[in-house]
C-alpha cells in the first residue's frame, strides 16, 4: 500500500525507506504528515520488537501508546527512516525515530511508547476482547 521498504531491523534498531509517489502527497506536493507518521511509527515499531533482545521474544508484537512528531522540512523523494529503542521495561517499549532526505538532512523526528503484546497466531488478525485489558 504505502511501499515501505524494510532494508535492516536488528538489536533495538531498524532502518526503512520510502519514496515518495504523487498519491502519497499533500496539495503542496511532498509527502503528507500522515504517511511521515505512518513510516516514523513502523520504524519505531520495528525498532521496539527487533531481534537479538535477549529479554524479548521474537514472537511478541507492539502496539503504540503515543507519539509525538516534529517536522522540520518537506518529505520529497527517496527517504530513510531510522528507529531505534532507548529503554525498554517487562510491558513498555519508549522509542526515537527519524526521517532523512536523500541528502541527509532530517526530516521529520518522533519519540513514541509502545506496549509489548502477544503475538497473533499463525494465519494473522484475530478479534481483540472488547476490554482489550491485556
Amino acid at each position: 500500500m504505502l511501499g515501505f521498504e524494510l532494508i535492516s531491523f536488528d538489536a533495538g534498531r531498524s532502518e526503512l525507506a520510502l519514496t515518495v509517489r504523487e498519491e502519497l502527497t499533500n496539495s503542496r506536493n511532498m509527502a503528507h504528515g500522515g504517511v511521515s507518521m505512518t513510516l516514523l511509527d513502523v520504524a519505531m515499531a520495528h525498532a521496539a520488537r527487533s531481534p537479538n533482545q535477549a529479554d524479548q521474544p521474537d514472537s511478541h508484537g507492539v502496539v503504540t501508546i503515543e507519539m509525538k512528531t516534529t517536522f522540520m522540512r518537506p518529505a520529497v523523494g527517496r527517504l530513510l527512516c531510522r528507529g531505534h529503542l532507548v529503554h525498554r521495561t517487562a510491558s513498555m517499549a519508549f522509542c526515537e525515530g527519524s526521517i532523512f532526505d536523500d541528502a541527509g538532512a532530517i526530516v521529520a523526528q518522533a519519540s513514541g511508547t509502545f506496549k509489548y503484546v502477544r503475538a497473533l497466531p499463525p494465519g494473522g488478525k484475530r478479534h481483540l476482547p472488547l476490554d482489550a485489558s491485556e
